[in-house]
């Protein structure tokens, strides 16, 4: 697959990958892959939703947020709203008169709730696979002490241990007080658009009421949700690709 750039004005150029529709066959929605956080576009659930939309040729997205993969930028400069904006630039870069689903993962399923707002008239439907809105506020109240908290509000930045990697993370006052400004689980929404999560019931990052939450919020008359038992936070085993993508390939009707 050859890597795209989007060059853009005072911002960093963003790297993305584009499939087109097949031309023969009924038209089908436009699926774009938003990524977690310091995830990139070659993740497995990126990769395995582009070859089965290839597969029933149905265009599909897939980008790195700014300061992620081959996108310019620091990542310590991203912020959750920069990263909801990027979705808009490669969305509408793209997209042409197509319709979109967007499938967020983890923190891609927040981005995924702010761009579906911004752009509404282009979304057809909204997945999210252990979406994370609001988890800013998650770190700050729960995993940061109050000598950390201090430190973050005095100095700007404050490294949280990682349950991924040995490697901690930073998380900046910039990116905490961003995401302040870009909760979207403080007031009911309205969609016009069908909403499915997907949420682990061994997910040790997102706990299950989070799913729940969203759909509250967000109407449960257009919301539905899919509890997997034995699942975790990530959700790449074969078998929740699968059900994920049945999901996609049924919302595309």
């Amino acid at each position: 697959m050859n890597i795209n750039y989007l060059e853009r004005d005072g911002k960093p150029t963003l790297a993305y990958i584009y499939t087109p529709a097949a031309q023969e066959g009924k038209p089908r929605p436009l699926v774009m892959f938003l990524g977690g956080y310091r995830s990139d576009m070659n993740g497995t659930k990126a990769t395995y939703f582009e070859q089965r939309c290839i597969a029933r040729g149905q265009a599909f997205l897939r980008f790195d947020y700014s300061g992620h993969g081959k996108s310019d930028g620091k990542f310590e400069d991203g912020t959750i709203g920069a990263w909801a904006a990027d979705v808009t630039d490669v969305l509408n870069h793209a997209q042409g008169d197509q319709k979109a689903i967007l499938v967020g993962s983890s923190m891609g399923g927040w981005i995924a709730l702010l761009a579906a707002r911004a752009n509404a008239h282009d979304i057809h439907a909204l997945i999210g696979i252990a979406a994370a809105p609001d988890f800013t506020e998650e770190i700050y109240h729960q995993r940061l002490d109050a000598a950390q908290r201090k430190t973050l509000m005095e100095t700007g930045i404050v490294t949280v241990e990682n349950d991924y990697s040995d490697e901690p993370y930073s998380f900046t006052r910039d990116f905490y007080e961003d995401g302040k400004s870009n909760l979207v689980l403080s007031q009911s929404q309205n969609l016009s658009f069908p909403l499915h999560l997907f949420q682990g019931m061994q997910d040790k990052d997102v706990p299950p009421e989070t799913a729940t939450k969203i759909a509250e919020i967000y109407g449960l008359n257009s919301s539905a949700i899919t509890f997997i038992k034995d699942g975790d936070h990530r959700l790449s085993r074969p078998q929740d690709l699968e059900r994920i993508d049945q999901a996609i390939e049924s919302m595309s009707a």
